[in-house]
């Protein structure tokens, strides 16, 4: 494996993929430059704000990005790059971009809603009550798992911590806390102002820079795991109830600079430790089989045993399974995430300022995340040998070793590579710290519509509804429970995340599908990746209804096994349940055309 070719090859792929099918999905649909937008027809100042295109961008890859095509395509390394690249290339391109797109364009057409207002309108309301509860309940395992993502890498005098990891920790938080002061200084210095798309760029790259120096040279924030998880709850709560303007906005936009500064530091790398040969004949294999463990192996492929334990040790940044559907769980983002869909016809499509925005931030920005999953797979091939012996407790340590390590080959860089890793690694919890307060703000809109009735509004709704509908008691819930799950055992259903989410995505387009149906619209380029998605997430889930079924069959402590059997029972009906009525909607409505 030649990363240079890979890195290369692949963009040149997703360059094509946004042109020339991303240009024809905008015409099939009728993308309409000139009709208004929910943004501007319900702007409040709130949640619907307008917003150049590039601050936009800003916001939804910050928010879709998170530590997903980076972990993904690193867990799923085990199967070979050939499959990776493979499934990021056309899952990205035909399944992710188009599920990207037709979620915010679905969402602008309906008045900025969400997903589960596009079920309501084109299928009927106990689908969408069922998407809401499912989405919520998905959304709070997020905020739960994210939370304790952003702390741990915050955090003071966690266990097995040393003072280079503590003070790496110190860096990260001080950063980001200066990020959120920045954003919300800036947020309120820009309102307004028409500043021209070049001086708001480079105040923003001046203000990155800033920050990340102040914050490195000066970390004066120590606190402990459990502290920084109730500050974390406390902004979140204030960040999901705040003018997207103020926050969110300034925030995400800034923070994406960041992870840009990141992708080009990353092609530096792998193009720059290609040139010099140390990254032109990885150890990488082109394809492993159709299982794969994560067992930690050596070089000549034994299974490495510890010494003191006398038990097998494990590759913690790998997975395992059967290629099917094990790899098209594990890479989400960086081919197709449903949590995307959530982000698309949630915060995005309220501030789109025009449609013709829709195709580069909706489809542009997965085919971008795209590519951070290819540089993703170019770091673990960099450093095979170390990943496939268990030296990486994470799949971001694996991510920043590798990138680092790459830069470290080009000549008068040999020096970089400590600074380097740091940086990495801050910019994987910043959008970790990101994705967690637009998936609260998320949540908190699914839990208001689940108790809107059909033909209701906020406004409108009386009694019980009425209070639960309120955002700030939506919030305090949401926030209360996420947290809570975070801080005890969110970890025994995590295993059915990767499932769950995938879920989403063939949901997603199960709507989508069934609204340019009903509009008298294209919609086949949907049928393949829906029925696809929802084998794969099906198939998973009979999976792990066996796996786990047989651990309680064994006895023993059966506490966690019996949650994921009954979750995993529950999700797979509420799938058959969903796709039966949306199979109804799509082909009962052609069937009768047909026949008329």
């Amino acid at each position: 494996m030649n990363a240079m070719i890979v890195l290369l090859g692949g963009l040149i792929v997703l360059i094509a993929g946004y042109i020339l099918y991303g240009g024809w999905l905008a015409k099939q649909w009728g993308v309409d430059p000139k009709r208004p937008t929910p943004a501007h027809e319900l702007e409040d100042g709130v949640d619907y704000v307008p917003s150049k295109p590039y601050v936009l961008l800003g916001h939804h890859f910050s928010s879709i990005a998170g530590a997903g095509p980076i972990n993904g395509p690193i867990q799923a390394a085990v199967f070979g790059w050939v499959p990776v690249l493979l499934w990021v290339l056309i899952g990205g391109i035909f399944f992710g971009a188009v599920h990207d797109f037709g979620a915010l364009f679905a969402s602008i057409r309906h008045k900025g809603q969400s997903i589960a207002a596009v079920i309501a309108e084109n299928i009927d309301d106990t689908a969408k009550r069922i998407f809401c509860i499912f989405a919520y309940l998905t959304l709070l395992l997020v905020v739960a798992a994210f939370a304790s993502i952003v702390a741990n890498t915050f955090a003071v005098g966690l266990a097995n911590s040393t003072d280079a990891s503590n003070l790496a920790n110190q860096r990260t938080a001080m950063i980001s806390m200066l990020f959120i002061v920045a954003a919300v200084i800036y947020g309120i210095a820009t309102r307004g102002r028409n500043m021209p798309a070049a001086a708001n760029i480079g105040i923003a790259i001046l203000i990155i820079v800033v920050l990340v120096v102040v914050g490195y040279n000066f970390p004066l924030i120590s606190l402990d795991y459990t502290t920084w998880m109730i500050l974390l709850g406390i902004y979140i709560m204030v960040a999901a109830v705040a003018p997207v303007w103020i926050l969110l906005q300034p925030r995400d936009y800034l923070s994406s600079f960041l992870l840009y500064g990141m992708i080009l530091l990353s092609i530096i790398g792998i193009v720059g430790a290609s040139l010099t040969g140390n990254a032109s004949n990885l150890d990488i294999p082109a394809f492993t089989g159709f299982f794969a463990s994560n067992a930690a192996v050596d070089a000549a492929g034994n299974p490495i045993i510890n010494p003191e334990t006398g038990a097998a040790v494990t590759n913690l940044s790998a997975a395992s399974g059967f290629l099917f559907p094990a790899l098209f769980i594990t890479i989400a983002c960086g081919a197709i995430s449903g949590f995307h869909s959530l982000v698309a016809s949630g915060t995005t499509s309220k501030q789109l300022e025009k449609e013709a925005d829709a195709q580069p931030i909706a489809y542009g920005g997965m085919l971008i995340e795209c590519l951070l999953a290819i540089i993703s797979l170019c770091a673990v091939g960099f450093v095979w040998q170390a990943y496939c012996a268990g030296d990486y407790a994470s799949p971001t340590a694996v991510f920043a070793g590798g990138l680092s390590q790459m830069l470290a080959c080009i000549p008068g860089l040999e020096s970089v590579e400590g600074i380097a890793y740091t940086l990495l690694i801050l910019a994987v919890s910043a959008f970790c710290l990101t994705s967690l307060d637009t998936a609260t703000r998320l949540a908190r809109y699914m839990f208001q519509e689940l108790w809107i009735p059909v033909g209701e509004t906020l406004e409108t709704v009386q009694g019980v509804r009425k209070a639960l509908t309120n955002p700030y008691v939506a919030t305090i819930i949401t926030v209360v429970i996420g947290i809570a799950l975070g801080m005890t055992g969110y970890t025994i259903i995590w295993p059915l995340f990767g499932a769950a989410n995938q879920l989403l995505a063939a949901l997603a387009l199960l709507a989508v599908c069934a609204w340019l149906g009903n509009a008298g619209k294209n919609n086949k380029m949907f049928y393949i990746p829906m029925v696809f998605m929802l084998i794969v997430t099906l198939t998973s889930l009979a999976m792990t209804l066996q796996a786990q079924t047989l651990k309680i069959m064994a006895g023993g402590d059966i506490f966690a096994p019996v949650v994921q059997v009954v979750l995993a029972a529950l999700l797979f009906v509420l799938a058959i349940v969903l796709a039966v009525k949306g199979a109804k909607t799509i082909f009962g409505k052609k069937k009768v055309e047909e026949e008329a």
